[in-house]
């Protein structure tokens, strides 16, 4: 967890000394143009004619966001570039943005979202932002494939909708009902200023991760799974924080030098919504993922179990790391090493979802489809002893050979074709079947908004009918739909 960066106060206005103001020249030093501009005179739009000796104009839209949120002030803001087309809204096919008076937002001459960082509309340009990368990375793992909401079906092409300022409480969740995102902000106890959850990249990737898994597996949400189909849910949507971070080279040149390639060095990737878990007194944020907890450690509360599995994942995060590390490190950076292993394991742990029961799932379930996928697939075969290991050391599975080899750190990690125990198993047996978190009702006090919605609390085809009902009083059609009627009729095809 770094540490927290103080802001100058000048004339009474609070300023960040880490993001630029967006005057024109900032703009104009954006895209790298050097001349002086006169005060009062803008700028000539770019001439439309394409140069037939130039390669083909790309579309495509730039947006100023927090790269992780406020609280870590020497992480700062950055320019991320979202390829396609981004309309007023901001909003897309798939998003839109929604806050009472300010959207839709309008880009700047240059078609790019660019605003400070203490404004209504950077919260609409950085929450648009961080749900588009989310959306964007896990269609990258399926191969392009396109990831449908869970009310996506027979043709329906109606988007999500986001609210970076939903209302004031400490807060934020998913609703399939309202098809949207809701982020709140509130003022901590002793203090005078806001903390926007919509500004923390963790929150917004998290929320998101349970709306797509949503789509995925639209059974799993409900309260009528075994605790652990919850925890998987949960799990997934933090796992998305740390996934979508890991997947932004800068974020991960700095997480390198900041563990020195050490995984489980104290840092900031790990902790995860630092900037709210502060604010209500958990100095580590609201989850460690980089934790030791095992199933025998906890019980039926949902927020507690997830933390158990997503561990697992991290731990093997590391394992995978490590031993990539070892093998390519004469070859190529470390940051590109971890890039990759991220996104191993990201489509790795997502395809092993898919193939999950569609209700109650285990974690026994994920684990084994991660195990068979990965021999599929031709990994390596020390992999697959990371995530025996791993799950077997969180009593997930049942292991056929003690974790000697692991515990005392003796592990051969130069050699690919490791098997810890000899036999390169793939269907493991649950280590605890009787454990509360199989066995008991669901307790999900602690978790995200999103898990303690009551509208989860009920039978899945209730909850459709009301969906129906909804759709029926809609029908409003997009303000832009013919620029993007191509997109429309392709995501209605493929969520048939």
């Amino acid at each position: 967890m770094l540490v927290k960066e103080s802001k100058m106060k000048t004339d009474g206005q609070v300023k960040d000394p880490l993001v630029p103001e967006p005057t024109q020249q900032f703009y104009d030093e954006l895209i790298g143009q050097r001349h002086v501009i006169q005060a009062n005179v803008p700028l000539p739009r770019p001439n439309p004619v394409p140069n037939p000796f130039t390669v083909p104009v790309s579309f495509g839209t730039r947006m100023l966001i927090w790269k992780q949120d406020p609280s870590l002030g020497s992480i700062g803001r950055r320019i991320e570039y979202l390829p396609g087309v981004v309309l007023d809204g901001p909003r897309d096919s798939r998003i839109k943005t929604v806050l009472h008076t300010v959207t839709p937002v309008h880009r700047n001459m240059y078609g790019d979202f660019i605003f400070h960082g203490d404004t209504p509309e950077s919260d609409c340009a950085h929450t648009f932002t961080v749900v588009w990368n989310t959306i964007k990375m896990y269609e990258r793992a399926l191969n392009g494939k396109r990831i449908p909401w869970a009310w996506n079906t027979d043709g329906n092409t109606d988007v999500l909708s986001l609210h970076p300022r939903a209302g004031v409480a400490a807060n934020a969740y998913y609703s399939r009902y309202h098809k949207s995102l809701n982020f709140f902000h509130f003022i901590p106890n002793g203090e005078i200023d806001n903390i926007y959850t919509c500004r923390s990249l963790d929150i917004v990737a998290h929320e998101t991760g349970h709306a797509i898994l949503d789509g995925l597996k639209p059974n799993w949400i409900s309260t009528k799974n075994i605790p652990q189909t919850g925890a998987l849910h949960e799990s997934f949507a933090d796992l998305s924080a740390i996934f979508l971070a890991l997947s932004d080279l800068d974020q991960v040149e700095s997480f390198i030098s900041i563990t020195k390639a050490n995984l489980h060095a104290k840092n900031f990737l790990a902790a995860l919504a630092e900037e709210l878990g502060d604010a209500l007194g958990r100095p580590m944020g609201l989850r460690n993922a980089d934790n030791n907890l095992r199933l025998s450690e906890v019980s039926n509360l949902v927020h507690d179990i997830s933390q158990v599995f997503t561990g697992a994942i991290y731990d093997i995060l590391a394992d995978i790391f490590a031993f990539e590390y070892r093998k390519n490190i004469n070859h190529s950076r470390p940051s590109h090493i971890l890039l990759d292993v991220n996104e191993k394991l990201c489509k790795l742990l997502l395809k092993a979802i898919i193939k999950s029961p569609e209700k109650s799932a285990t974690f026994t379930d994920v684990a084994n489809n991660m195990l068979k996928i990965s021999k599929q697939q031709g990994d390596p075969a020390i992999y697959r002893s990371f995530i025996r290991n791993r799950f077997t050391y969180r009593e997930i599975v049942l292991s056929s050979t003690p974790l000697t080899i692991m515990t005392k750190g003796l592990v051969d990690f130069t050699n690919e074709n490791f098997i810890d125990g000899g036999e390169d198993l793939i269907n493991l047996k649950i280590a605890l079947p009787n454990h509360p978190s199989i066995t008991a009702n669901q307790d999900r006090s602690g978790c995200c908004g999103t898990m303690q919605s009551i509208e989860f609390d009920q039978d899945i085809k209730n909850m459709e009918k009301d969906l129906i009902e909804l759709r029926k009083k809609s029908g409003m059609l997009l303000s832009d739909e013919l620029i993007l009627r191509d997109e429309l009729t392709e995501l209605e095809r493929e969520f048939k």
